[in-house]
């Protein structure tokens, strides 16, 4: 017996499978699953919190809310850049944590066909896997991300125990 419920999420589901949030740090594109994705800000003030990582730039007060803010500059060890009226936040929610996500721009939403999506080549065998795979456009290649691989435990835990 199907009361509804089950297949209302599954159709909602299948509406974002595909989807991706396109944004650009310097000349390279990278997308994040649409289902990450709770809303996008224009940057504005940061308080800095001691004695977090570095590319961790600190806090913001979003209606109420305090989100802790990653440089992906900074984290994808790219050469720092000024903020400008282009730069976004991007804010998602992984692992039972709000983050915002400053880039240099959001693109726009893009629907990756399941066969133009392809494992990453494996050319970094150290460091960290958040490059989940490889969405292939006639524009351009855009490098999607693992949210959930974007912190690791221990980061996560440093975060949050900034944030109690």
């Amino acid at each position: 017996m199907n009361n509804g419920i089950n297949t209302e999420l599954e159709e909602f589901e299948d509406t974002q499978k595909g989807k991706f949030l396109t944004f650009t740090l310097g000349e390279e594109h990278y997308g994040i699953d649409i289902m990450y994705v709770t809303e996008i800000v224009g940057i504005q003030p940061i308080t800095v919190v001691p004695e977090l990582p570095q590319f961790i730039k600190g806090i913001i007060n979003l209606r109420g809310k305090i989100i802790p803010v990653m440089d992906a500059r900074i984290k994808f060890h790219k050469e720092p850049k000024e903020y400008n009226d282009r730069t976004c936040i991007i804010v998602i929610d992984v692992l039972d944590l709000s983050i915002g996500v400053i880039v240099d721009a959001v693109s726009e939403v893009l629907n990756i066909k399941e066969e133009n999506i392809v494992p990453p080549p494996n050319l970094n065998t150290s460091g960290r896997k958040y490059i989940k795979s490889v969405g292939k456009s006639e524009e351009h290649v855009t490098l999607i991300l693992d949210c959930e691989k974007l912190l690791n435990e221990n980061e996560i835990d440093e975060i949050k125990g900034s944030n109690e």
